[in-house]
């Protein structure tokens, strides 16, 4: 029997335009991502994943205080990270913060590791951007520990080592659902793999399907290991309207400031309609009415075998009211529509 398909969404926190078209506070962004989380909760989605960022443009610095608010006033939703940056974070503040939101959520945290696509952590907190790999893997190596809820004897480079060393709270399950991001690179793949954990592939650009041999090696190298099989996601851009024609136009404007912004920095050439509509029809971008979107994420699912995928709902400075129709309509319609598609 196949397992379930889970549908989620993900966000930044993006900071976002008012109805005069002007940037909201941060902190109103906040609170309406606390509607948009029990927006998703009624709307019957699977997931809500919030990401880290320390820079202006996006609101969230601290993922595991907004879940605690959506914990709150949400009954089933699970509520993550997307991603949550471990090179400059400390892997037992990072098991205890959401052990915390365990509790608090009757046992709906998740964790998705990840080294981040940004950098501005690095210096925020007084790390070295040399030692980016090695901060990575000894943190999670010592997160791998921390988990298992057992008293932790550890020691690497990079931070003082602990010798039978207690760590709380435990989690009522004694286990803490915790996901590698992995961008694309086999290195990546078979980290996942050594630790035993679900792998979350993040395609942001491209044709989907050519991410197919890294969920077969991951698939391999957990066999070859004698693990069991185990989940693996997808997470990439996209947004739902009433109408394919509705979706493109509402979306264009936003996502284009929000990736032109980013692509500034990092030396990428304006984005075009031309681009745009490419990645609409055959990369990464799902966007459209919810038959549309729905195709193309049950045509992912099965290019890659995956039982997760995880839209990120949010684009620079689309507004509140569109992202939050945005959720009902991928809760309400896309999600039964995809498992239909998969199922048949």
């Amino acid at each position: 029997m196949c397992p379930p398909i889970e549908l989620g969404l993900d966000t930044f926190g993006d900071i976002t335009d008012g109805p005069d078209g002007k940037p909201l506070h941060a902190a109103q962004v906040m609170r309406d991502l606390v509607e948009e989380g029990v927006a998703a909760d009624e709307a019957g989605v699977d997931f809500l994943g919030v990401g880290e960022h320390h820079r202006a443009d996006f609101a969230v610095t601290s993922p595991e205080m907004v879940l605690a608010a959506i914990a709150a006033r949400t009954k089933r939703i699970r509520l993550g990270s997307a991603v949550t940056v471990l090179s400059s974070d400390d892997p037992i503040r990072v098991y205890q913060r959401f052990a915390t939101l365990d509790a608090v959520s009757n046992g709906r945290a998740e964790v998705i590791l990840g080294r981040g696509s940004f950098i501005e952590s690095f210096p925020l907190f007084g790390f070295d951007l040399n030692q980016y790999e090695e901060l990575f893997n000894e943190k999670l190596d010592l997160y791998a520990k921390v988990i298992q809820q057992q008293p932790v004897t550890w020691q690497g480079r990079t931070r003082p080592p602990l010798k039978n060393q207690p760590i709380f709270p435990k989690t009522e399950s004694d286990t803490l659902t915790t996901w590698i991001g992995v961008g694309g690179t086999p290195e990546s793949v078979m980290r996942a793999a050594h630790y035993g954990f679900p792998m979350m592939l993040a395609i942001i650009g491209g044709e989907p399907k050519r991410f197919a041999p890294f969920a077969d090696l991951y698939r391999r190298a957990l066999s070859e290991q004698g693990k069991p099989a185990l989940p693996i996601g997808v997470h990439s851009h996209g947004y739902v309207a009433e109408s394919d024609a509705l979706a493109r136009e509402e979306l264009f404007a936003d996502y284009k400031r929000m990736r032109d912004k980013i692509g500034s920095e990092r030396g990428w050439p304006p984005f075009g309609k031309t681009e745009f509509e490419r990645e609409i029809e055959t990369g990464s971008l799902y966007v459209g009415s919810p038959e549309t979107v729905a195709r193309k994420i049950a045509a992912t699912i099965k290019a890659i075998g995956a039982t997760r995928f995880d839209m990120k709902y949010s684009a620079g400075p689309l507004s509140h009211a569109k992202m939050t129709r945005c959720i009902e309509l991928y809760g309400r319609k896309v999600a039964p529509l995809v498992r239909e598609m998969v199922d048949a």
